[in-house]
């Protein structure tokens, strides 16, 4: 797919799989939901826990999406389309800016709460972490 198609896929997929390398090595790939904001992918999680500590020990991960499939038993094959997502991903601090940023992920997911997104943000705020991904290339493949 080209990359104007790959990006409108990102747009409206629910979740997507961000993999990274974990502290021992060992290759680490968790679902996770997310927004696009031009060239960064936005996500949340706790502020502990073995995403974090990946991410603060080696920044370069990957981000998979699956759209439409469809199996062709017949054919023996699958109709699909998929983004894949290479990037550093950088913990964002600044209470400021994650609360905007968590914004995004609300008008996403939540569009007809947003008051009430406001309120929920204020007050887990300090228990969320914030986590950009910096896109440095992205490939699209589709087979329909």
């Amino acid at each position: 797919m080209g990359e104007v198609e790959t990006l409108a896929l990102l747009d409206v997929a629910e979740y997507g799989c961000l993999s990274m390398t974990g502290v021992d090595g060992a290759p680490y790939g968790i679902p996770v939901n997310f927004v696009r904001d031009g060239n960064t992918l936005i996500l949340h999680c706790a502020p502990e826990g073995r995403k974090i500590d990946n991410i603060i020990r080696n920044n370069r991960v990957s981000f998979c999406v699956v759209g439409k499939t469809e199996i062709q038993p017949a054919q023996f094959t699958t109709r699909y389309e998929s983004a894949i997502v290479s990037g550093r991903a950088e913990l964002i601090e600044n209470a400021e800016h994650k609360t905007a940023l968590l914004m995004k992920l609300c008008e996403k997911y939540t569009p007809d709460h947003l008051d009430a997104a406001k309120k929920a943000i204020a007050g887990s705020l300090h228990r969320t972490a914030v986590i950009v991904i910096h896109i440095e290339s992205i490939t699209g493949k589709a087979k329909r």
